[in-house]
């Protein structure tokens, strides 16, 4: 699988770019997106991150099972460490990350979309965590953030059946943030993306990372940690510009420091 990336300042188009296999994530192309999104977090160009893939039947419809076929344990491992490493770079990246799903999003596409900060599907978008039908668990970190997106309850159905989960479910069950027709759907996640890319970027960066650590250390430490980046804002630029414009009722001029 190859990768894509389209800058339209300050916005990023990160396509998976394998559309005769479905998008379906090989090592080789799990290597290349690791790549780019390392490269974009370091941009400070950059303010939000589109993942999608070409095509118009999927996201991404899962890894490369005829990769992983043959794989002994110690390949398994090093498979999911990697696919954890995408999913994780993802997450600590320090811009949101929208996921514009249209089409399959099965087993690791599924799970390249839950580490994304916000979900939006298409009518076409169908999502699963398949693995267990195919004799395995899930291995870049489906178990672990199906149930923290949507109920424990209906994440424990969805994994241990592998059922496909259609995009009004996806909706009605909290899995998307909304859906859209298949010709609306980029159009509406570069929306949604420049009204984020429009706030103070430090104070959206600083944002994402209380939001993930108090995800991942409970209410009590992540309240804590909220103080911290609530003074920090205050060393910065653009709290200075962004209240007194709201002062002075002009747009603020956010320069990203």
């Amino acid at each position: 699988m190859s990768v894509r990336v389209e800058r339209e300042e300050p916005i990023a188009l990160l396509v998976l770019d394998r559309p005769e296999r479905l998008n379906a994530l090989d090592t080789a192309g799990l290597q290349a997106l690791l790549v780019a999104i390392r490269e974009l977090a370091a941009d400070e160009s950059i303010r939000v991150v589109i993942l999608t893939g070409a095509g118009d039947r999927a996201f991404a419809a899962g890894a490369d099972i005829s990769e992983m076929v043959s794989k002994s344990p110690a390949e398994a491992l090093a498979f999911a460490e990697l696919g954890q490493a995408v999913c994780r770079a993802i997450e600590e990246a320090p811009q949101p990350y929208i996921a514009a799903v249209n089409g399959y999003a099965m087993g690791g596409g599924c799970e390249l979309a839950l580490a994304c900060d916000i979900r939006l599907a298409s009518e076409q978008a169908v999502f699963a965590q398949p693995e267990v039908t195919l004799g395995i668990p899930p291995g870049w970190g489906g178990s672990q953030r199906l149930p923290r997106v949507v109920s424990p309850g209906i994440a424990r159905e969805l994994l241990y059946t592998g059922r496909r989960v259609g995009a009004e479910e996806a909706l009605r069950i909290g899995l998307v943030n909304a859906v859209y027709p298949a010709t609306d759907l980029l159009e509406r996640a570069r929306e949604l993306a420049r009204q984020i890319a429009a706030n103070g970027p430090v104070a959206v960066r600083l944002t994402k990372q209380a939001v993930r650590f108090g995800l991942e250390h409970g209410l009590a430490t992540g309240l804590a940690y909220e103080r911290q980046l609530f003074a920090h804002a205050f060393t910065t630029e653009d709290q200075r510009e962004g209240m007194t414009a709201f002062l002075q009722k002009r747009k603020p001029l956010f320069r990203g420091r």
